[in-house]
Order: structure tokens, then C-alpha cells, then sequence
């Protein structure tokens, strides 16, 4: 890894971070389509409207094109999906970093930088449902600069600003078609210790699954 440096964010940074933001989230459009389209429930419905439609046509046509409007419909929901998360998340933590994360005691932000441009983010507060411990969030490199360990440097400075504040461990959430992002995590040091499906409808039917991971850190005397 040359010519990266990893400093707390600054306001001047903002524009560029939501923008690695959404990106990021974006790719996750296709792997989560082709998700879908595994699951036994999408395909029990494909082939039920195609062998109904075969049967009552006779003809191969009107059964392919439905399959294909369908297809296209369901491919839109999932990207809907996704760009609500991007604008909610906009419109919270990430409408004003500063407020949200170097404010705010325990938390903090930090990007990337390669030649003055930013490429990556990362950040961490406390969290309410694991006391003791600090949650890795909005982990995100430009699809470019992957592969140069950026990421690895990302993690490494969420735990060690975690060890530093006296925290016990760090934990995480990322999706089941994010698995990339698994390897890097396991490889990190840290263990998978729950799953669980997004409490919304279309999720539900995606079988949209997150996974919960911690990193257990060796303690040191919390400081102000």
C-alpha cells in the first residue's frame, strides 16, 4: 500500500464521502438480484406462471415475455430497495458527519486518502445493543483502489481506536451477498455470531440475510 494516509474526516470531505457511500451500496444491486432469483420461493412462483401461461396459450411467447416483465419488475424493486436505503442513510448519520461521529463521545470517522483524494471511509460509535463495544460502520473503497489493503487499514484504526477508548470488542454487520466483505472480516480476526433476516417484506423474500461479527480486543485503561 503507497501513498495512503488515514485521517479523520473533514467537512470538506463530505460531498466525496456520500459519494463513495452510494456507490458502494449500489453494487450490491446485482449480487442481491441474482440472490433472489436463487431462492426456492422465486423460483417455485417462475415456473408455476410459466407452466400456466404455457397451458392456457400454447404458445411460448406470452410465457417468456411475462417471465421477462416480471423479472424486470422484481429487478426494480430490488434497486428501489436499495436506494432507500442510500437516502435514509443520507439523510441521517451522513447529512452531517461532524455532528454525527467527531461530536459525539467514543465515536469517530475517518477516510482514506491517496494523493490527496479521498477513496475510503470508516467509522464507529457506541452501540445499545452490545454494551461494552464499539460497531464498525459505513466501510466503504473505491472500486479502484481495492486490493491495496486500504480496507485492512480501515479495520485496523477502528480497533485500535477501540482498544484506546477501552472498549471490549468491535463488532459489525454486513449482508449475505457482501462476500468480499466476510473474507476481509474473517481474515481480520473476526467471528461470525449471528444471522438474522431483515424485518422487511421484500428482504423476507429475498431471504436477505445480515450477519452479525465481533472482534474481541485485548483491554486498555479508557482514556478522555
Amino acid at each position: 500500500m503507497t501513498n495512503i494516509q488515514i485521517r479523520k474526516f473533514r467537512d470538506k470531505d463530505a460531498e466525496t464521502v456520500k459519494e463513495i457511500f452510494t456507490l458502494g451500496v449500489s453494487e450490491h444491486v446485482p449480487a442481491s438480484f441474482t440472490h433472489m432469483l436463487k431462492q426456492p420461493p422465486t423460483q417455485m412462483v417462475l415456473m408455476c406462471m410459466f407452466c400456466a401461461l404455457m397451458a392456457s396459450s400454447k404458445s411460448f411467447l406470452l410465457p417468456i415475455l411475462a417471465i421477462t416483465l416480471l423479472l424486470a419488475g422484481a429487478r426494480q424493486l430490488v434497486v428501489y430497495s436499495f436506494n432507500k436505503y442510500i437516502e435514509t442513510s443520507l439523510r441521517s448519520d451522513l447529512h452531517n458527519i461532524s455532528e454525527t461521529y467527531l461530536k459525539q463521545r467514543d465515536s469517530c470517522f475517518w477516510v482514506a486518502e491517496s494523493d490527496g483524494r479521498v477513496v475510503g471511509t470508516v467509522c464507529c460509535v457506541p452501540t445499545e445493543t452490545a454494551p461494552g463495544c464499539l460497531e464498525l460502520k459505513r466501510m466503504s473503497v473505491r472500486r479502484s483502489y481495492r486490493g491495496m489493503g486500504i480496507a485492512k487499514a480501515l479495520c485496523r484504526t477502528v480497533a485500535d481506536f477501540t482498544r484506546y477508548r477501552g472498549y471490549a470488542a468491535v463488532i459489525l454487520h454486513t449482508s449475505v451477498v457482501q462476500t468480499d466483505a466476510q473474507k476481509l472480516y474473517e481474515h481480520m480476526g473476526y467471528q461470525k455470531i449471528r444471522e438474522s433476516v431483515v424485518p422487511e417484506v421484500l428482504a423476507k423474500i429475498m431471504n436477505f440475510t445480515l450477519f452479525e461479527y465481533r472482534l474481541d480486543l485485548q483491554q486498555d485503561r479508557k482514556r478522555d
